[in-house]
């Protein structure tokens, strides 16, 4: 009898854990009113958005260029400590790509981590911050990808080790990392200018994605206490530099060879951009020079470490 009721007992608390942990992981889709109207989108606006999120350097064939460069069908495979990721891919191909999601898909996506299926989607992909912009800005980004060539063909699936393939887990992630709040507490006297690189250093930009260490014991969320402090490469080789106001970081540089280094990948002391940060920077590059600028003076504003 007692061994019964241990075995109902465990049994019993599975059927608990399991509800709890179904609950826990539930999709939290954005509310109507955070969605863009359909077709509102400006695709001249998108493409400006387009190069500030970097689409290129993960969607696109690796070291691509030119024309290339707009063929999103999925790039180099990232490999990190939790297994190997594949971009996907989001060109307008209606069987392998976006072409069949509407704009709610895009937008949930983009701002809460879940595919056009419901299912939540790994964090290699950067919605954490991409959760920052604006509704309009992701119906403008949108309406530019639907202008780029169709791509037949799927991403291969991602390669991960154990728990990180239970996909369903993730959504417990999101409930503690997927915050769209902004990071840095400007001063409120703070300039349009600083607010602006705000928006896109911390949005779409995703600086602090590769510029911010993990807490690897939280399962990789960034350490908004460190933010932009630099720390080990996700990849594993060589380190993501700070780039924080500080002796450690930038606090050397100017503004304006901030916004320099953006624009043509020279540094202040004439070395030249190297790494990973050579496609960020070349995307950068098609930025307005106002929109660089916004960055380089953010960069200026958040605390030194």
């Amino acid at each position: 009898m007692m061994v019964k009721r241990i075995v109902l007992g465990v049994a019993a608390l599975a059927v608990v854990g399991a509800g709890a942990f179904y609950g826990l992981t539930m999709p939290q889709p954005l509310a109507a009113d955070e969605i863009a109207a359909e077709g509102s989108g400006d695709a001249k606006r998108g493409e400006t958005l387009f190069w500030a999120g970097g689409c290129v350097s993960c969607h696109a064939p690796a070291k691509s260029e030119g024309d290339a460069q707009l063929r999103l069908g999925g790039g180099a495979p990232l490999v990190t400590a939790f297994g190997t990721f594949h971009a996907p891919n989001i060109s307008p191909d209606r069987a392998d790509g976006i072409g069949g999601w509407s704009l709610a898909d895009f937008a949930n996506a983009m701002q809460r981590g879940i595919d056009d299926e419901g299912a939540p989607l790994y964090p290699a992909f950067p919605y954490t911050s991409y959760a920052r912009m604006t509704k309009e800005d992701i119906a403008d980004l949108f309406a530019y990808l639907k202008t780029l060539p169709p791509v037949p063909g799927a991403a291969p699936d991602n390669d991960l080790s154990f728990p990180f393939n239970i996909r369903r887990g993730v959504g417990l992630w999101q409930r503690a990392f997927l915050d769209p709040a902004p990071v840095v507490a400007l001063p409120a006297d703070a300039s349009d200018q600083v607010k602006r690189g705000q928006y896109l250093a911390e949005g779409p930009g995703h600086c602090g994605e590769c510029h911010t260490p993990r807490l690897y014991g939280g399962a990789g969320g960034l350490d908004k206490a460190k933010w932009l402090a630099g720390g080990p490469n996700p990849e594993g080789e060589g380190k993501v530099p700070n780039i924080t106001p500080s002796d450690d970081g930038i606090g050397a540089w100017s503004q304006e060879d901030i916004a320099y280094y953006f624009e043509s990948g020279f540094t202040p002391d004439f070395d030249s951009v190297g790494g990973a940060m050579v496609e960020v920077q070349k995307n950068l590059a098609k930025l307005p020079a106002a929109d660089r600028a916004a960055i380089a003076a953010y960069l200026k504003a958040v605390p030194a470490l």
